[in-house]
């Protein structure tokens, strides 16, 4: 049973909990300040990962019928995501095959076919060319050769994933590392998809730090979550991937879901915890997206994709909220949702845009992460792995040569 994989997690989360302590990276860690303000290294990271490793496309709920498209913009790439008639997902690049038009500015619907509406050609919603427009005049050309261009697309525990490089040969479960089995705990195939949200940020990666540790909760957060709130947090690894869990022991926090309090579990035998609360806490799946559990009226989490926008200094960040049944309240939910935007952008994305000009004007050369932050930690050295290495067969190897946990 995917539960089982949860409970030693759990169990060290609350042995630590007992005993008041926590994991910590080596030593600090020393990040140059260019790292997030050199355009050439910006530049970089957009073709050496972006472009190459595997990337959350949405939740497979977002689109759950034959037809359902989806449309989105990773790295300048203009996307197509739909389902085909036989229930599996697809990813092709938005332009015509014949001079590159974009095929539909549709955020979603649902259609069996595309046609673009320069001169006419069509296209099967999987991208197969279909039709070419006053075909005897326009001249003999091969179908099969002209479709749509199609991604490495991966579907599971309820997640798209694709890889931007139609010809690589990264292998996506390698990547997923058993990730995406922890993921399937939660049982997304099955949820409904119910609201989306997507505003501008600073630089992706100092929006995506405030993603992988509690540090600054009880400080930032301190009218969200409160003073008390845990600054503490617990880290899993498996590969390039983590979840972050906390060892306060304070029961029914309003951070519980959120941060992955496991209070209530503390004293209890084991057969007696609850799949949920086993899940609560935050899932970062590397390099751009985190999933942070919420209630607002039912259960239910946040899918956060933030990538890079079109320079250094720019971020674009996408929720996606998702619920296990419809939300008691619609009308409630929606305003709770409006809140979590508002606390990302005017507090987390605030405070890090704040950071920018002295990052980039020299005022500090180097920025630090503690041994608390272990997750920052691990990003970034897995973002220096991945840029270090020169082919889809030394990626391969790097992925399958790391533990599924650790």
């Amino acid at each position: 049973m995917t539960r089982e994989l949860l409970i030693p997690i759990a169990r060290d989360v609350v042995e630590h909990a007992k005993a008041g302590t926590i994991k910590q990276a080596k030593e600090v860690m020393r990040l140059p300040a260019t790292h997030y303000t050199d355009s050439n290294r910006f530049n970089t990271e957009v073709e050496r990962l972006i472009k190459r490793v595997p990337i959350v496309l949405g939740p497979s709920c977002e689109i759950p019928n034959s037809g359902d498209f989806k449309t989105l913009s990773i790295a300048g790439m203009s996307l197509i995501v739909s389902r085909s008639a036989d229930g599996k997902a697809h990813a092709v690049i938005n332009a015509c095959s014949h001079r590159g038009a974009c095929l539909t500015k549709e955020e979603s619907g649902n259609k069996k076919r595309f046609t673009c509406p320069y001169h006419g050609w069509s296209f099967s919603n999987v991208g197969d060319l279909l039709a070419v427009s006053a075909e005897k005049d326009f001249g003999s050309i091969n179908k099969k050769d002209y479709g749509l261009i199609s991604l490495p697309v991966y579907e599971s525990a309820g997640l798209i994933w694709a890889i931007l490089n139609p010809k690589s040969e990264v292998d996506i479960p390698t990547f997923l590392s058993g990730y995406d089995k922890m993921l399937d705990t939660f049982s997304f195939s099955d949820w409904i998809y119910v609201s989306k949200r997507e505003f501008s940020g600073p630089n992706w990666k100092i929006a995506y730090d405030g993603y992988l540790e509690y540090y600054h909760v009880p400080v930032l957060h301190r009218d969200t979550f409160g003073v008390d709130a845990t600054n503490q947090g617990l880290y899993y690894a498996w590969g390039p991937h983590q979840h972050i869990k906390s060892p306060a022991t304070e029961k029914g926090h309003l951070a519980t879901e959120t941060l992955g309090y496991m209070a209530n579990l503390i004293g209890k035998p084991e057969d007696e915890w609850d799949t949920e609360t086993l899940t609560y806490g935050v899932w970062t799946v590397f390099p751009t997206t985190s999933i942070a559990s919420f209630d607002a009226g039912g259960r239910g989490v946040l899918i956060s994709q933030i990538l890079p926008g079109n320079s250094v200094e720019e971020s674009i960040t996408t929720q996606y909220y998702i619920m296990e049944k419809p939300p008691i309240d619609p009308e409630g939910a929606e305003e709770q949702f409006d809140f979590f935007q508002k606390v990302v952008m005017q507090e987390d994305y605030a405070m890090g845009s704040s950071a920018e000009p002295a990052l980039k004007e020299g005022g500090l050369d180097h920025i630090l992460f503690g041994r608390n932050e272990q997750g920052n930690q691990h990003f970034h050295q897995w973002i220096d792995k991945i840029l270090n290495s020169d082919t889809d067969k030394d990626l391969n190897s790097l992925f399958s040569n790391t533990n599924e946990n650790k």
